[in-house]
């Protein structure tokens, strides 16, 4: 299937709840080999039968240390619980910018909370976001995320070659 024929479909999958799994990943760029392992909480429907429609995932309180790209492939996430792991750089939100209907994020509990602008680097990445760390996006936190962003986030430069002749 294409991007687009998972974001035209209607029926969503239960939740995948792995939440207390102490999972953790062993290597950058790949599924977490405890998640192959570990069966998540169960549900009212069976796991998984079409992982297109995925649309909420908890992770939270594991021992996540980044956010694995795998993640970015479910374009009908909606709801993400990532709070009470081991992220350490605030950078790795960026990855979850692809993600089309990405309304509820949390990230509190992790290290990358403790980073100046936290709230305000998310809001300004993820712009489509409602709820973050189980509180409502404002109006008022949009705005100070924009100023933020201004006043913290230096536009990148464009550098043109010149050809020697």
């Amino acid at each position: 299937m294409n991007k687009r024929s998972y974001m035209n479909t209607s029926v969503q999958e239960p939740p995948l709840d792995y939440s207390f799994r102490s999972i953790h990943v062993t290597q950058a760029h790949s599924v977490p080999t405890d998640l192959l392992s570990e069966e998540p909480r169960t549900g009212l429907r069976p796991l998984l039968e079409h992982p297109e429609n995925l649309a909420w995932i908890d992770l939270s309180f594991n021992d996540l240390t980044s956010i694995d790209p795998v993640l970015t492939t479910f374009f009908n996430l909606s709801v993400l619980y990532l709070h009470g792991n081991s992220i350490q750089r605030l950078g790795e939100v960026n990855k979850l910018a692809v993600l089309p209907r990405l309304r509820s994020l949390t990230l509190h509990g992790n290290p990358i909370e403790e980073e100046k602008g936290y709230r305000q680097y998310v809001l300004c990445t993820l712009p489509h976001i409602t709820t973050f760390d189980f509180s409502g996006v404002t109006k008022a936190d949009r705005t100070t995320a924009e100023v933020w962003k201004r006043m913290n986030i230096k536009p990148k430069k464009v550098r043109i070659k010149h050809n020697a002749l």
